[in-house]
Parts: structure tokens; C-alpha cells; sequence
């Protein structure tokens, strides 16, 4: 089964040069962590970051032919789990104008610190193309 790698640098750039943004295989896509790295965002609340990180996600599963609803796992990394609920209500009208009702299984994460300052969410998913 071939193997593809690809990059995406105009839809998610990545923070280091060491990885691939999105790696196919078969018709399982498996996208690294996408952060706000290198937008407005960064440095930002915690609910513009997840904005921008839902868009180039999404952004990458579409441009590969796929749809929204093709990605059925995400793992969702967050600084600060207090600030996540604290905004609970925003994110969860994030993710349903994302998802639109199809959404992914999704593992929560605290984690100390992300990969760049001014990180604060960074999400990994799996989608499969039809």
C-alpha cells in the first residue's frame, strides 16, 4: 500500500521541519498536531487558537477530497484545562459549527507546555476518504 506524505505550508504551517502535516495511507489520512503557530492567533485566548486550529485541520482533510464528517478521531492537547472550561461554552459552538453535528471521538489532553510560546491548543486527526 503506497505511502504519501505532503505538507500543506499554505493551509498549516509547520512549526519544525522534522514531520509531515499529513501523512496518507490507503484511505486513512492521518494529520499531525495543527497549532495557531504563525497566525494572529498565537499568543492569543485559547478560543481564537482553537478557531484557527479547527480551520486548518479541516482546511487539510478538504483539500486531500475529503469532507468534515471523514474525520472520526481527534486528540485535542490544551495548556490549561481551566481555561478550557472556563470557555466550554464557546468551544462546544466551535466544534458544532466545525462538525456540524458529525463529531469525531475526541481524547482530551493537559499537557505543561505546546511546541512554540504562545501555543496553547494543538489538535492531531484521523480521517478516512471515500
Amino acid at each position: 500500500m503506497p505511502v504519501e506524505r505532503r505538507q500543506y505550508p499554505d493551509i498549516a504551517p509547520r512549526a519544525w521541519e522534522t514531520y509531515s502535516r499529513a501523512v496518507k495511507v490507503g484511505n486513512l489520512l492521518y494529520l499531525s498536531g495543527c497549532t495557531a503557530y504563525g497566525s494572529s492567533a498565537q499568543g492569543g485566548s485559547l478560543v481564537e487558537q482553537l478557531e484557527v486550529t479547527l480551520e486548518r485541520v479541516t482546511g487539510v482533510v478538504k483539500a486531500e477530497g475529503g469532507e468534515v464528517s471523514n474525520i472520526f478521531k481527534i486528540i485535542t492537547f490544551v495548556t490549561s484545562m481551566a481555561d478550557w472550561n472556563n470557555n466550554e461554552e464557546e468551544m462546544a459552538k466551535l466544534f458544532a459549527r466545525y462538525f456540524e453535528g458529525q463529531y469525531p471521538a475526541n481524547s482530551l489532553i493537559g499537557t505543561s507546555e505546546l511546541s512554540r510560546p504562545g501555543l496553547d491548543v494543538e489538535i492531531e486527526a484521523i480521517a478516512v476518504l471515500e
